[in-house]
């Protein structure tokens, strides 16, 4: 697994429970976990080097986020994100950040603003070199230090929480067609349409964007459909 690998190296200069629940995120997304399999804590510690104990610490974290669910005796089981939810949680964030960005819009000072620009910039970086990470990280600080802006600290926690359980899967293939870029850019459009004073504006952008979103995670979902069907047909050949 690639990002497991990538991330086990793991050192003892952040807690060795977070670094490992990072190296899981970014498998998560990359599609290496794939929804609906179960993995081991002992075969993860292999791949990422370390005990399984900070493995499962980790994942009962993740588990708490709603990415993976408890087997008896066997692991943990990566939760699906099916139609029905990804509407559901579009509708949420829709209804809580489209007003509060036009009420930012209107009050937050210009420097405030101007402040998140350099992250707006890395997200699109990140997508031209093909930094799902990068990207996925970037994105959540430009989103969440927005809505920071409110003064309202629970309804940031509350849609921090919304982004990890509406979290992309398969982002490759979607990288690999070109499709993240177009996102990326509409961050640097709704903070000059803020910047501006286009309220309005800036929520018809957010509300675009969401859509957009929403979009991408029905394509990573078909994606990691496909790749199942596919790996099964492989299965069956070989049998």
């Amino acid at each position: 697994m690639g990002h497991l690998t990538q991330h086990g190296l793991i050192t003892t200069r952040e807690r060795l429970r977070d670094q490992v629940a990072h190296a899981l995120r970014a498998a998560l997304i990359s599609g290496e976990l794939q929804s609906g399999e179960v993995y081991s804590a002992p075969a993860l510690a292999e791949d990422l080097g370390v005990s399984a104990t900070p493995v499962r610490e980790a994942m009962l974290d993740l588990a708490r986020e709603g990415m993976v669910e408890p087997v008896r005796n066997k692991g943990f089981r990566v939760t699906e994100v099916d139609e029905r939810d990804l509407d559901q949680y579009t509708e949420i964030r829709t209804l809580i950040e489209v007003p509060m960005i036009g009420r930012i819009a209107r009050s937050a000072a210009p420097e405030d603003l101007e402040a998140l620009r350099p992250v707006a910039e890395e997200i699109v970086c990140a997508a031209r070199v093909h930094d799902l990470i990068g990207y996925l990280e970037a994105d959540r600080r430009f989103h969440l230090s927005l809505l920071a802006l409110s003064g309202n600290d629970r309804l940031v926690e509350t849609v921090g929480d919304l982004r990890k359980r509406s979290r992309l899967y398969g982002l490759t293939a979607l990288d690999e067609r070109g499709e993240l870029l177009p996102s990326a850019e509409e961050h640097l459009e709704l903070l000059d349409l803020m910047l501006t004073g286009g309220a309005k504006a800036a929520e018809r952008c957010m509300t675009r964007h969401l859509g957009h979103v929403r979009t991408l995670w029905a394509e990573g979902e078909q994606d990691r459909a496909a790749a199942r069907g596919t790996g099964r047909r492989r299965r069956g050949t070989r049998r």
